[in-house]
């Protein structure tokens, strides 16, 4: 079946305007967002395609993207005597289209006549938001033997998840035959139930999709539906061969800030649901060449700690410190996410009074996320709200809770982030946005 592999393209949605994981997509889109302190989130599904020998993938593109462009070029690059490409097909002006992508189906259906061009037989379509290894080639070989026109990858899911997927019913050959974009409604769902003795009842759609190139082709030219789920997928179950495909191992959807947040330090914890050290299925990322961090005098537990981090006379557990984090001394750092800085600058590169790159002297940290570039000063005291609290103010935001600092914020000394210094009528709701592609 290797050979099979060949004839497929790979199609990674790259996401248009998001406010699940904003402020984290304030300046970036949500596939650059930072995985584990030295990934970006588009390095998953690109490392599953090579390590599954797919390559031929395109990546598409709209908001928000330098960041994602730059690290795909700097990163995914074959050599000359490799048939394999990764592309960004971004969204652009046409003769016959000036729109932004409207949703998951429309992006590629403006992009179709790149997909014939490649001349692929199969196109399998990703997320760039999820955290799970997989080998196509299993889900491809499903597809083959059970003749089916689509294939939806598919996982158990509780009734409190139901909200968040597709939720599929299907007979004894696997073949679909009811498809209800995220259904919240107890009557709709109990027609959906397929493991009734089960904590997880339900099956739920991975947002990963493989198609006969002819039957997408068909299906987009023939429509104007803006989304593979709610549109497509529906649609189509009593016209034609849709089947679900078990995925049986870990897999986990990273769209919002709490599943981003307590997945990352699941990870920091020693939680080996998915393993980066897998050998024959590494993940992919960009290389950088810093040399090794430097911890002194200091207490580390269950810490992810990368490359080119200097931590003085700290205290630090469960928490991830990204590239080129600082961390100075008498600091203490509890259950938090740190994304590091762009470049290193050293104590005589600032000016008098400056506030230093990272976290500075005898501060407490804990429950926060702390994007790129962050000045944090001296004697600072954060802790974290209520789940549900969401409030944003001029160089910080609270999201379920989470105090979120957004790329080069500079919070000045003393500053004090607490359920008991910040009380209501400072609280408001951020509306979230209608979310396009």
């Amino acid at each position: 079946m290797r050979q099979a592999l060949d004839n497929v393209l790979a199609v990674v949605l790259g996401g248009g305007v998001d406010s699940w994981l904003y402020p984290l997509t304030k300046t970036r889109s949500k596939p650059a967002v930072s995985l584990c302190g030295k990934y970006r989130l588009i390095d998953i599904p690109l490392s599953n395609c090579i390590n599954s020998g797919i390559y031929h993938v395109a990546v598409l593109t709209q908001f928000n993207s330098v960041s994602l462009h730059r690290h795909i070029s700097y990163t995914y690059n074959f050599d000359f005597f490799h048939h394999g490409w990764v592309q960004i097909w971004a969204a652009d002006q046409t003769n016959t289209t000036c729109e932004w992508y409207l949703g998951t189906a429309d992006a590629v259906r403006k992009k179709l006549s790149r997909v014939k061009q490649a001349g692929s037989e199969y196109v399998l379509i990703l997320g760039a938001d999820h955290l799970y290894r997989m080998d196509y080639e299993a889900m491809l070989n499903f597809h083959i033997d059970t003749n089916a026109d689509i294939t939806i990858a598919s996982k158990p899911v509780s009734r409190t998840d139901t909200n968040r997927f597709g939720i599929l019913k299907r007979d004894d050959i696997r073949k679909v035959t009811h498809f209800v974009e995220k259904p919240d409604d107890d009557h709709i769902l109990s027609q959906l139930i397929t493991y009734p003795e089960h904590e997880n009842k339900f099956i739920g759609s991975m947002g990963i999709y493989l198609f006969n190139t002819r039957t997408l082709i068909e299906l987009l030219e023939s429509g104007n539906e803006k989304d593979f789920a709610r549109d497509i997928i529906t649609r189509v179950i009593n016209t034609h061969n849709v089947f679900s495909y078990d995925f049986p191992n870990y897999w986990e959807d990273l769209g919002t800030i709490r599943k981003y947040y307590e997945t990352n330090l699941k990870i920091a914890n020693g939680d080996r649901h998915f393993d980066f050290y897998d050998p024959d299925s590494p993940v992919y990322t960009s290389q950088r060449y810093l040399p090794g961090s430097v911890v002194e005098n200091s207490n580390l537990q269950n810490v992810l700690l990368t490359e080119g981090c200097v931590i003085e006379n700290a205290s630090i557990q469960r928490s991830v410190i990204g590239l080129r984090s600082r961390v100075h001394k008498g600091s203490q750092i509890y259950n938090s996410i740190m994304f590091g800085s762009d470049n290193y600058l050293g104590n005589t590169q600032y000016e008098p009074g400056q506030i230093p790159m990272g976290i500075g002297e005898n501060c407490f940290v804990e429950g926060a996320i702390i994007d790129k570039n962050v000045r944090l000063g001296h004697d600072c005291v954060i802790k974290p709200f209520p789940r549900g609290t969401n409030f944003e103010m001029n160089e910080w935001v609270v999201r379920d809770g989470i105090v979120i600092f957004p790329k080069n914020a500079c919070v000045p000394d003393g500053t004090q982030i607490t359920p008991e210094t910040c009380q209501p009528p400072y609280y408001f709701e951020k509306q979230s946005k209608d979310m396009l592609y």
